[in-house]
């Protein structure tokens, strides 16, 4: 089954958390177990973000998550972030192309 984790975040250094996350896309190039990852920022919260990651299973992203070089990627995004991020952990139980 289908399962997307949702992490929101509060930023003023946007560019900076992004240039973090080309970086970690580079070093964990085949061997992260995403398959698709969307960032979208809330139009009514400035500086408010959210990273939506796919996988194809709770499985696969728990085995994502306990990379080292995961581990080290989030502590350090974690400190361009204003607050602690919130996290949402979704099973997809329908999904229709529109």
């Amino acid at each position: 089954m289908t399962f997307i984790q949702i992490i929101e975040f509060q930023t003023n250094r946007i560019d900076e958390v992004n240039t973090m996350m080309d970086a970690w896309l580079a070093a964990s190039a085949g061997k992260r177990t995403a398959t698709r990852a969307v960032q979208v920022q809330d139009r009514e919260n400035p500086g408010t973000y959210l990273h939506l990651v796919e996988f194809p299973s709770y499985e696969a992203a728990m085995e994502n998550s306990n990379r080292p070089e995961t581990g080290e990627f989030a502590a350090r995004l974690a400190e361009l972030f204003d607050s602690p991020p919130t996290f949402r952990n979704l099973d997809v139980i329908r999904e229709e192309q529109m």
